[in-house]
């Protein structure tokens, strides 16, 4: 995915986050028990900083091989993590609380590649 694309993709999901996030602030709030409007919250606030991170990284100069990674793990984590939350409060479908932590993983391994984006290459000298 190329600078602009990734920028599409994550201020497109930050409107998206938003968006949720006052779905779930005032067109849940009288439907859902309190334990569901509170995973609708989580689902939406990772989402929406996790699309700022996507923002983050198409802002990087010319990007490195990882910051792509970083970004696609990112991407793959936030779909799996805050779709199956959503999914799992609109639709009654328990059974997905099973997969959502595979999102987190995705997620937290791409903010591990990115720190690796700032290392210096093994071959560089030290400074």
């Amino acid at each position: 995915m190329n600078r602009n694309q990734l920028l599409r993709v994550g201020a497109t999901l930050a409107a998206l986050g938003v968006a949720a996030g006052a779905f779930g602030a005032h067109g849940l709030r009288e439907v859902l028990a309190a334990k569901d409007l509170e995973t609708w919250e989580t689902a939406a606030r990772y989402l929406l900083l996790h699309a700022v991170g996507l923002v983050a990284i198409a802002a990087l100069p010319q990007g490195t091989r990882r910051a792509g990674l970083a970004a696609a793990l990112l991407l793959a984590g936030t779909l799996v993590f805050s779709g199956t939350l959503f999914v799992l409060v609109l639709a009654d479908l328990r059974w997905l609380g099973a997969i959502t932590p595979i999102g987190g993983v995705l997620m937290i391994g791409g903010w591990v590649v990115l720190a690796s984006a700032a290392l210096p290459p093994r071959d560089a000298p030290a400074a």
